[in-house]
């Protein structure tokens, strides 16, 4: 994917090495390499993430026309998480965000202390001046979140599973750590479907350890058919 850009400055936070993910939260090792859910769970992400792609294919084409014909810069963003055992991966989403996003998103902060409050205890901003005004419809329905069924099929991630967070945020998760690196993050997941932006910090952590800790099949299905219309309520989105 040669349009994706990989520089951590248009989109989401900025990240440090994974060194310093792992002086901030400690050692992980002892991970399991098999993911919560095993096998049966990748051969569902597999199997759902491809068939999703073909028939969302003329939407994802659509929106990756409409990000490059709206500005300039490239039309796919690639951010680094920690994924499972706590290896990084980049995590493919549509741009949504103005080229020099970190400057934009420090000169805010600067200038606003209830913006920086708001950041500071929840990396979020419900009025985010880096955002574009495509890239506020695109996140509205998470339609910027579409390309991430290309990590489920490279393994990053799932389609359910613990929120993806940065190397830094991590760091906030305390023992929870432990149980996050355990699973894939997913497109959806508990959190994505019981408020999203509207859930404070506490629960987002709480929310992924009784995933990971009560993981089934038919949890999975639940959060799934909760989706959607979580989605197209837009509720919590921002």
């Amino acid at each position: 994917m040669s349009s994706i850009d990989q520089s951590g400055t248009a989109d989401g936070d900025h990240v440090g090495s994974v060194s310093v993910w792992q002086s901030d939260v400690g050692s992980v090792s002892g991970a399991p390499r098999l993911a919560v859910g095993g096998l049966v769970k990748r051969a569902v992400d597999i199997v759902c993430a491809a068939t999703i792609l073909i028939v969302l294919s003329p939407l994802l084409l659509f929106t990756a026309a409409a990000i490059r014909l709206s500005g300039a810069g490239p039309a796919f963003y690639g951010h680094e998480r920690v994924g499972l055992g706590g290896q990084t991966f980049r995590c493919l989403k549509f741009r949504t965000m103005h080229l020099d996003g970190d400057r934009i998103l420090r000169d805010h902060l600067a200038r606003c202390p209830d913006a920086n409050k708001e950041w500071h205890d929840t990396r979020k901003l419900r009025q985010d001046p880096r955002v574009t005004p495509l890239g506020r419809v695109l996140r509205e329905y998470s339609v910027d979140e579409l390309p991430q069924l290309v990590n489920v099929l490279r393994g990053d991630m799932s389609l359910v599973g613990p929120r993806p967070v940065v190397a830094a945020e991590l760091s906030r998760y305390g023992a929870a750590a432990r149980h996050y690196v355990t699973a894939r993050p997913g497109i959806t997941g508990l959190w994505q479907v019981s408020g999203r932006s509207d859930v404070g910090y506490a629960e987002r952590v709480a929310y992924d350890v009784r995933y990971v800790t009560g993981w089934s099949l038919l949890g999975d299905v639940v959060i799934l058919l909760r989706t959607l219309p979580a989605v197209l309520g837009a509720k919590g989105s921002y």
